[in-house]
């Protein structure tokens, strides 16, 4: 799936999957991709676009307060993906709205434990589905470290 969803980062708008998602899924498969995989990338891909559309209550400045990860979140993410996040927060590109649609992202994503570049993948996919202006800025460095680190 994750290799899917960097494909779909390089390659396509938003636009693209809202509105010609069935299009899409044909370029997928003649890039290569498998057709389970595909089928999981965008179904997740459409979770993230039910997210944006639900109100997020207002959160406290990460200043204010502490997040405490449930006991499914810990078994969920590896603990280099707890820092990464809160790494990601303290440096401002993820507020406490987007770093819980990041956790619901991961909760979302099928299969084992994620590992890091999986993480990684998905907070840029998160970025890139609000058009937040700092997706541009983590790209290079999400992409250039994970790229050859993600498992199938």
């Amino acid at each position: 799936m994750y290799e899917v969803l960097a494909y779909v980062y390089e390659h396509y708008e938003r636009t693209d999957l809202a509105y010609n998602g069935d299009k899409v899924a044909r370029k997928l498969s003649a890039a290569g991709f498998e057709r389970e995989e595909i089928h999981t990338a965008l179904r997740w891909l459409a979770g993230m676009r039910g997210d944006s559309t639900r109100e997020t209550p207002v959160m406290p400045d990460i200043d204010a307060a502490h997040r405490v990860y449930s006991p499914r979140e810990l078994a969920k993410l590896e603990t280099a993906c707890l820092g990464y996040i809160l790494t990601l927060e303290h440096s401002g590109v993820l507020c406490p709205q987007t770093r819980e649609q990041v956790l619901e992202r991961a909760l979302a994503a099928d299969g084992e434990p994620l590992v890091l570049a999986q993480l990684k993948v998905i907070v840029l996919m998160v970025l890139w589905n609000q058009d937040l202006p700092s997706q541009q800025l983590l790209a290079h460095d999400l992409f250039i470290e994970s790229e050859s680190q993600l498992p199938s």
